[in-house]
């Protein structure tokens, strides 16, 4: 092989070179920065903190957790992400998907672990920033464009839906048991509507609720809806309770009262006594980790298709690894990327990850000067924005791509949508990613076997009647596809029901277009060319690319096929094959008639151009 050949080698030593590389992209962006470009990014990063607060808060509630950690992951996270994202637009956070697994495996796990729910977040938090930075480091940030992208709309869609049905216990005022599933939760709140027993103060204050957002939605799209939305509710509460000290809803400040208070480090306690919780820990790790990398993929080529900005998944990677890392060593809650947070922010100017730093500072300063409103917001109407976050969730126009595409893109939109509703969240990501790689191994391990014949012009052509051989004795076999280890039984078996013909004294696999040979492969023709030479035939293997023929070189196979047997590929296309034609008739001792084979052949002119010859052998 030339040495400037790219080889399996030369990809692997690519790969080695750029394992454990640690940059900070945005270091690049400070050495051209302009004042231009930082109150761009001031502007953007406002604007994101206005987005953020109200949807973390929101957060909290899904997770039953105080509303401050969940805020610490805003701030941390967010700004420890921006170091190492490469994206410009990439927002780290708390998310509905996140916090919606979190809050069920906290629920789950609590009360056998004998750890406090916070605790239990910080600890998993930990688990999934060690996986998605050592993900990074060892380049697994390609991994993602294997899986379906049906995956990801699903789920989307999955989460969507239990978004809204978590929150359906706190619209209505009724009462619920922490971790509820999907069924419990629907069924409960018709329950409460069948019999009357639904509070009308809640419903009236989630009514109320999206009836502003509607309103300042309407007449000034450019406003930040759901902040003004909660704090003017916030403010009314507030004034309420004036009036009735105790007020006939819930607010936030019953579930956790929000603090502005700057994040304090506080390291990490899990010591060896913890380590029996791993086991349990890791399973959701894993699959919070792996949904953190989709997303991830997902939202941040989506936005440099827009904005024309090269990414680097691995980057990427390594600054969500980072960022939860962060969050578990100051107390706050898990995050991944942010949908809605990362288009906010790219729809609001920023030109680089300055303006998610900015952001984080600028909910601190928020915070210190308006959380006694956010802690007088009633959580009817949280639960009513939540709802509304839910239902944005369902991307219309990609579930239906996702339906009509194909079958098996339906087949895994449907299994993972009802394994997100069924199941648990964590199982339910494992459910989509095995279906997706089921269907893509099925269409990988498929090859195509088709029999070739020579036409009356000369050319190889598809036989469509096996009756029609030109020479009956001899059968050409055109192979194209994967033939690794998914395709060896039904590539043995095609070719052995051919082989069946025991007219057929000579087997030709042109194996020019056949890929990624491996052992089970190898095994499948061995057994091929032991059938044939027990009942006196002939297999012959031409065409066969570089990786191939030393596939067959070092397994043995080769050797015994005999090098006589196999006729490479050349720069000639149909060379390999004449060549095998020549050698069949040499088997069957000129008992075949003439084959004829078209090849072309370049010929220098007196002129000096070139000219194709036609050729039949």
């Amino acid at each position: 092989m030339d040495d400037n050949e790219p080889g399996l080698g030369g990809e692997v030593a690519a790969m080695g070179a750029h394992m454990f590389r640690v940059r900070f992209p945005f270091v690049d962006q400070l050495r051209r920065y302009s004042w231009s470009k930082c109150r761009a990014d001031l502007f953007a990063g406002a604007t994101l903190t206005l987005v953020s607060i109200p949807q973390a808060i929101g957060f909290a509630l899904i997770l039953n957790l105080p509303p401050t950690p969940v805020i610490a992951a805003v701030m941390i996270g967010g700004f420890v992400g921006a170091l190492f994202f490469s994206s410009h637009h990439h927002v780290f956070g708390p998310t509905s998907s996140i916090s919606l697994i979190v809050s069920a495996f906290i629920a789950a796990h609590t009360g056998a672990t004998g750890l406090e729910p916070l605790q239990l977040a910080i600890y998993l938090g930990f688990l999934i920033g060690l996986i998605q930075l050592l993900a990074g480091l060892l380049n697994f940030g390609e991994i993602t464009k294997f899986i379906s992208r049906s995956v990801v709309i699903a789920y989307s869609a999955g989460i969507g839906i239990l978004l809204v049905a978590s929150q359906l216990h706190n619209l209505l005022g009724i009462q619920s048991n922490l971790g509820a599933d999907f069924r419990r939760n629907v069924w409960q709140a018709a329950s409460s509507i069948v019999t009357g027993s639904a509070d009308l103060w809640p419903i009236a204050i989630g009514a109320l609720t999206l009836l502003i957002f509607f309103l300042v939605r309407r007449f000034r799209p450019k406003w930040p809806e759901a902040l003004i939305g909660l704090a003017l509710l916030g403010i009314a509460a507030r004034a309420f309770t004036y009036v009735h000290p105790v007020a006939p809803f819930r607010m936030v400040k019953d579930e956790g009262a929000l603090q502005a208070v700057i994040p304090a480090f506080a390291g990490f306690h899990f010591g060896q006594r913890k380590l029996h919780l791993l086991p349990e820990l890791l399973g959701t790790a894993v699959a919070v980790a792996i949904l953190g990398m989709l997303e991830a993929a997902s939202i941040t080529k989506g936005l440099a298709a827009k904005s024309g900005q090269k990414i680097e998944p691995n980057q990427e990677l390594v600054g969500m690894g980072a960022a939860n890392l962060a969050c578990a060593l100051f107390g706050a809650v898990p995050g991944s990327s942010s949908f809605a947070r990362s288009s906010v922010n790219y729809q609001s100017g920023a030109v680089s990850q300055m303006s998610s730093m900015m952001s984080s500072v600028i909910v601190l300063i928020v915070l210190l000067f308006v959380t006694p409103v956010f802690n007088y917001i009633p959580v009817a109407a949280l639960a009513a924005h939540l709802i509304r976050v839910g239902f944005r969730m369902l991307n219309r126009h990609q579930i239906r791509v996702a339906c009509r595409s194909t079958r098996a893109d339906a087949v895994v939109f449907i299994v993972t949508l009802g394994a997100c509703l069924l199941l648990k969240l964590d199982t339910a990501i494992y459910v989509g990613i095995g279906v997706s790689v089921a269907f893509f191994l099925q269409k990988t391990s498929t090859p195509s076997l088709v029999e070739y014949g020579i036409n009356e012009s000369g050319n190889l052509a598809e036989l469509r009647d096996p009756g029609s051989r030109p020479d009956p004795q001899i059968s050409i076999i055109h192979v194209e596809g994967e033939l690794f280890f998914g395709a060896a039984d039904l590539f043995q078996e095609e070719v052995r029901r051919m082989a069946e013909d025991r007219n057929v004294k000579v087997f030709i696999l042109r194996m020019k277009n056949a890929r990624h040979l491996d052992a089970s492969t190898v095994i499948a023709l061995e057994s091929l060319h032991d059938y044939l030479r027990q009942t006196g035939r002939l297999l012959i293997i031409s065409g066969s690319s570089a990786d191939v023929t030393g596939v067959l070189r070092r397994s043995g196979l080769l050797y015994s096929l005999g090098e006589e047997n196999l006729f490479p590929a050349e720069a000639n296309p149909t060379a390999a094959t004449r060549r095998a034609l020549m050698r069949a008739r040499a088997f069957l001792a000129g008992e075949s008639p003439e084959v004829r084979l078209f090849y072309e052949r370049s010929v220098l002119t007196a002129d000096g151009r070139v000219t194709g010859a036609d050729y039949d052998i």
